[in-house]
């Protein structure tokens, strides 16, 4: 079964990026889940997805701007949208390094 999970940073902060929305949505659009990250900045989809994620793309999409706003803070980028590809069997981790003006995305572990 294959599972996702996701972690952001504020960058300028340096701590975790608490309360951000993410949703996680299959190649066709269709939303399988919707979450915010918790106080680590965390979201592990595995209790929303019963029978895991099927092979191919996924998008995972983050709110960001609504959260830089939530804290009266000027950004840039109102969503960013991560697309990867699921492989039967393996747990996709997908890590959000953010700033107000700019991101980095990488497959964590």
């Amino acid at each position: 079964m294959s599972t996702c999970s996701t972690h952001v940073l504020d960058a300028v902060l340096g701590r975790p990026a608490v309360g951000v929305a993410v949703a996680l949505s299959s190649a066709d659009g269709t939303t399988l889940a919707e979450a915010r990250t918790d106080d680590d900045g965390r979201v592990r989809f595995e209790e929303d997805l019963d029978a895991g994620l099927d092979a191919g793309l996924h998008r995972l999409v983050f709110a960001t701007g609504a959260w830089f706003a939530a804290q009266d803070r000027a950004s840039f980028h109102p969503e960013v949208t991560v697309a990867f590809t699921v492989e039967h069997g393996e747990h996709h981790h997908v890590a959000l390094l953010l700033s107000p003006f700019s991101y980095t995305t990488y497959r964590g572990s």
